[in-house]
């Protein structure tokens, strides 16, 4: 399985965060699966790369040409996608994964989970999207969306959308046993 993960490339995060970044890397390529990720080399984003290459996986990294000018590219990917904008960069990380991620991380990062969880409900995606929430870090945006349920913006069949896990293994076994939900287009 491709996985795609979503995490924060800050260098000034919380040890904790590093530790579920490289515990995910080590579990992505024990079990087989490959990574794809928004290439950098620092941070938990880094420390994910470098966990999935220590135990033998695939790293596909995508990232911005204007980043890797800037040095942040992680040298050892076994392919480095480079695209000219960050919207492209997520569209082929959408496109190319079998499954999502999200680590706690920054403004990037939220901008990456919602849009793939409106990408599901839109029927774009169809992999299974896993809300990893180390540490409570998503506790205050989860319940942002429960509100957004109760006020009728969307409806109470979107927290199907994603599944909540507080630790890289559940995050694992359950991207290793979904079988996928596909729901109507608000659109439709």
């Amino acid at each position: 399985m491709r996985i795609c993960v979503y995490c924060s490339s800050s260098s000034a995060v919380d040890r904790i965060y590093y530790s579920a970044a490289r515990e995910l890397g080590l579990l992505i390529a024990s079990r087989g699966h490959s990574l794809i990720y928004g290439g950098g080399h620092i941070g938990p984003m880094g420390e994910l790369a470098r966990a999935v290459k220590a135990a033998g996986g695939r790293v596909v990294g995508v990232i911005p040409r204007s980043m890797v000018e800037l040095g942040l590219a992680y040298e050892q990917a076994d392919e480095m996608i480079v695209t000219e904008s960050m919207a492209e960069r997520k569209a082929h990380m959408e496109q190319n994964a079998d499954a999502f991620v999200a680590l706690p991380g920054g403004l990037g990062t939220l901008e990456e989970l919602t849009q793939v969880i409106t990408m599901k409900q839109l029927n774009y995606v169809s992999g299974a999207i896993v809300v990893l929430n180390v540490g409570d870090f998503y506790d205050q945006l989860l319940s942002h969306f429960e509100r957004i349920r109760q006020q009728r913006f969307a409806g109470p069949e979107s927290s199907q959308l994603y599944d909540v896990v507080a630790s890289p293994i559940e995050a694992i076994e359950y991207l290793e046993s979904h079988r996928g939900v596909s729901l109507r287009s608000r659109l439709l």
